[in-house]
C-alpha cells in the first residue's frame, strides 16, 4: 500500500515539475503529463505493465465529470443573447457535423466498417476546454468579436453531446437496432436536463436559504453535488455529463455564498483531475502499436482540422454574418483532448471486437492536435488579426477577478484625537475615503454611521489613491443585467456581516459610496471581506 501511496506522490509531483517546462516551451502541459505516463508505462523506461481499460475507464470518468462541471462553472453567461445562440449550436449540430464528417471520411477514404467510423467521428467531435483556455490565459490572448466567451461555452458544453454519440455508437456496436435507440435518445436528453436543472437549483436554496453549511464544509457539499448531479441521471439512463454540466453552468451563474473559495477548491480538483487522466493515457499506451496506425490517425487529424471543423463551424457560423477570420480562428482552436480520449476507453472498454485499434488512432489525434494546434494558438490568432488588445480574456470566466490596489491606513484613537466620542455620521473625511473596520479590545466592528469611537479604537481608512506600501487586494464583480444588485441602494442590499464595498468604478471615476448609492448597470463593485 505504501508503495502505491509513494507512487502516486512521485507522478504528482513530477508532473508538477513538467507543467514548469511547458510554460517556458510553449506547449499544453497536458503533453508533457501524458508522456510522463508514457515514460512509466510497458514500452517505458520504467516498464510497468498496465492494460487495464475497464478500471482506467471508470477513473478517467470521475475525472472528466469535475472538469466539466468546473467548466459549466465557470462559463460566464455572455451579455450577448447572439454569442449564446451561437455557441449552442456548435456545441449541438457543430458536433454532429464534424462527426458525420469524420465519419464519412473514415468510412469511404480509409475504409473502415461504418460502426467503428461512427464511433471515431463520435469521440473526436467535442473539444478540450481546459486545453483552449489554458492557452488564451497564459499567453493573455483577448479575441475580437465575442470569440473567448463563444468559445468557452462551446468546449464546455458540446462533451455531453459527443458522450451522447458515443454511446449510440457502442449499442450499434453490439448488434443494437435504430428502434431501440429512440427510447435510449430520450432518456439521455430528458433525464440529463431533467436532474441537472432540479439539481442546480435545490442546490441555491439549500445554500440561500438554510444553515446546514459553514465555510469548508461548502466545497465538501459542492463535490458531493456534482457526484449527485451525474450518477442519478446514469443510473436511469440518462446523460450524467449534461446534467453536470448544466448544474454547474447554473450553479456558477447565482450568486451563491463564497464562490470564490468555490472556485479555488475546484481549480485544485481539476488540475488533478487532468494530470490522472493525461497520466493514465500515456500509462495505458503501448507506443510500438502506434506505427501500426499512424497514417490513418494522421489523416484523420488533417481532415478533422482542415476539413470536417471548418466545415461545420462554417455552416453555424455563416447565417449569423460571422467574418471569416473568427471562422478560421474558431475551426483552428477545435483541440481534441481528454473528453476523446475518455470516451476511446470507455468503447475499448466496451467492446474489444473491433478491427482497428480505436484507442490509439484517438491517442494520436488528441496529441497531434494538443501539441501543433496548441501551440500555434497564439500565431493564428495574430494572423487572423483575432488580438483585442483593449480588453481581458479572464472576463469571460466566472472566476475573474480582478486585482485592485486600495491604499490603507490604521489610525488609533488616542485621548486627544478630535474624534474621540463622535459618532461616524458626524465625522467628515474626503469623499475618497471610507472607514472599513473599527479594531475595538481584538473586535472587528462593522461601522455605521451611529457607531461611536472611543479611546484605543484601531480604525481601518481605505482610500481610492495608492499612498501606501500597505496596500492590499480587493475583489471586484461588474454589474451585468441580470445582478441582484442591479437598481438597488446598498442600504437596500442584505449583505453578510462581514462584507465591506470599498468603492465603486462608474466609466471613468472611482468613488466611496454610501448607504443612499444606487448601483447601476455597468458599475464595478470594489468589496473587501473582513
Amino acid at each position: 500500500m505504501s508503495v502505491i501511496i509513494l507512487f502516486c506522490a512521485i507522478v504528482i509531483l513530477s508532473c508538477i515539475v513538467t507543467n514548469k517546462f511547458s510554460n517556458k516551451l510553449g506547449i499544453p502541459s497536458l503533453v508533457f503529463f501524458m508522456f510522463l505516463g508514457v515514460l512509466f508505462g510497458s514500452d517505458g523506461i520504467l516498464k510497468l505493465s498496465f492494460d487495464d481499460y475497464d478500471l482506467t475507464s471508470k477513473l478517467c470518468s470521475i475525472g472528466l465529470l469535475f472538469i466539466i462541471f468546473y467548466g459549466g462553472f465557470c462559463t460566464k453567461k455572455p451579455d450577448d443573447s447572439k454569442v449564446t445562440i451561437q455557441a449552442a449550436l456548435l456545441s449541438s449540430l457543430g458536433t454532429v457535423l464534424t462527426a458525420a464528417f469524420t465519419a464519412i471520411f473514415c468510412y469511404y477514404g480509409l475504409k473502415m466498417p461504418l460502426a467503428e467510423s461512427f464511433l471515431i467521428g463520435a469521440i473526436i467531435s467535442s473539444t478540450d476546454a481546459a486545453s483552449v483556455f489554458s492557452i488564451l490565459r497564459s499567453k493573455r490572448l483577448n479575441l475580437k468579436h465575442n470569440t473567448a466567451p463563444l468559445l468557452e461555452m462551446e468546449s464546455g458544453s458540446n462533451d455531453p453531446f459527443a458522450y451522447l454519440l458515443t454511446m449510440l455508437g457502442i449499442v450499434l456496436m453490439k448488434g443494437g437496432s435504430l428502434h431501440s435507440l429512440t427510447p435510449m435518445l430520450f432518456k439521455q436528453i430528458f433525464f440529463g436536463v431533467l436532474f441537472g436543472v432540479l439539481i442546480a437549483y435545490a442546490t441555491i436554496y439549500i445554500f440561500k436559504k438554510t444553515k446546514l453549511l459553514s465555510e469548508g464544509t461548502d466545497t465538501i457539499f459542492m463535490v458531493a453535488v456534482a457526484l449527485v448531479s451525474f450518477s442519478i441521471p446514469d443510473l436511469l439512463g440518462g446523460n450524467g455529463y449534461l446534467s453536470v454540466y448544466l448544474t454547474g453552468i447554473i450553479l456558477g451563474n447565482s450568486p451563491i455564498k463564497n464562490k470564490i473559495n468555490l472556485i479555488y477548491f475546484f481549480d485544485g480538483i481539476t488540475a488533478l483531475s487532468q494530470v490522472i487522466i493525461f497520466f493514465l493515457i500515456g500509462f495505458l499506451s503501448f507506443p510500438h502499436k502506434i506505427p501500426e496506425i499512424l497514417v490513418p490517425a494522421v489523416l484523420i487529424t488533417v481532415f478533422l482540422s482542415f476539413v470536417a471543423r471548418p466545415l461545420a463551424v462554417s455552416a453555424i457560423m455563416l447565417p449569423f454574418k460571422a467574418k471569416w477570420n473568427q471562422i478560421s480562428f474558431i475551426s483552428w482552436a477545435g483541440l481534441r483532448g481528454a473528453a476523446s480520449i475518455v470516451f476511446a476507453i470507455m468503447v475499448v472498454a466496451e467492446s474489444s471486437a473491433m478491427k482497428h485499434d480505436i484507442f490509439h488512432i484517438v491517442f494520436v489525434v488528441a496529441l497531434l492536435s494538443v501539441t501543433i494546434q496548441g501551440s500555434m494558438l497564439p500565431v493564428i490568432a495574430k494572423r487572423d488579426d483575432m488580438i483585442d488588445k483593449f480588453s481581458d480574456v479572464r472576463k469571460t470566466f466566472n472566476d475573474y477577478q480582478q486585482e485592485s490596489a486600495i491604499a490603507l491606513n490604521k489610525l488609533t484613537i488616542k485621548d486627544s484625537h478630535p474624534w474621540k466620542g463622535c459618532a461616524l455620521k458626524d465625522i467628515k473625511v474626503s469623499n475618497n475615503a471610507l472607514i472599513l473596520v473599527i479594531n475595538r479590545n481584538n473586535e472587528k466592528i462593522v461601522p455605521k454611521g451611529s457607531t461611536i469611537l472611543q479611546e484605543g479604537d484601531e480604525v481601518l481608512i481605505g482610500t481610492t489613491v495608492v499612498q501606501s506600501s500597505d496596500d492590499i487586494k480587493l475583489c471586484e464583480t461588474v454589474i451585468d443585467k441580470g445582478h441582484e444588485w442591479l437598481n438597488k441602494k446598498i442600504n437596500e442590499i442584505d449583505f453578510p456581516n462581514n462584507f465591506l464595498i470599498a468603492l465603486i468604478k462608474r466609466g471613468v471615476e472611482s468613488f466611496v459610496p454610501h448607504g443612499n448609492t444606487e448601483i447601476k448597470l455597468g458599475d464595478t463593485i470594489v468589496f473587501y471581506e473582513t
